[in-house]
């Protein structure tokens, strides 16, 4: 059973990777371009708007990248940060936990981003067609099958 669920794991964090940025892709197309509802309930946020416009743009570009798995840790790392600043700066001096403040989705998606920035875009990623032969990708699945189990 653990056979098999270690070997789907690269395929598993690959949805799992694409569910989230096609997500976070389309929060961002909905407050930049006023599509999917729009931003707060309808329209879009004006351009150069800080913070709003800003974040919907890291949201848009970095979310389409970790669609594709196309710099992911990088993009991961950004997206992080910029919902880390959302949920700090705009959310939490409203009330103290998540759900009073209506912080949930920034809270998150950081942490949904931090966890790509360590596991990676797992299989079906861009990154693996422009890493030199896919040499770097096999060697750390191969690192990956050598480590010792984590037993608890």
């Amino acid at each position: 059973m653990h056979t098999r669920l270690n070997q789907a794991q690269p395929y598993a964090l690959a949805l799992f990777r694409i569910a989230v940025g096609l997500l976070f892709a389309c929060h961002g197309a909905a407050s930049l371009f006023g599509v999917l509802g729009g931003a707060m309930g309808g329209g879009s946020i004006p351009a150069g708007t800080w913070p709003g416009w800003y974040a919907a743009v890291i949201q848009l570009v970095g979310g389409s990248l970790v669609v594709l798995g196309l710099g992911t840790r990088i993009a991961a790392l950004i997206s992080s940060g910029s919902m880390a600043y959302a949920y700090f700066k705009v959310h939490q001096p409203e009330a103290l936990f998540p759900l009073q403040n209506g912080g949930e989705p920034s809270a998150v998606f950081c942490w949904v981003f931090l966890l790509l920035v360590f596991t990676g875009p797992g299989a079906l990623a861009l990154d693996r067609l422009f890493s030199r032969g896919g040499a770097e990708s096999d060697g750390e699945d191969r690192a990956r099958e050598q480590a010792p189990a984590v037993t608890v």
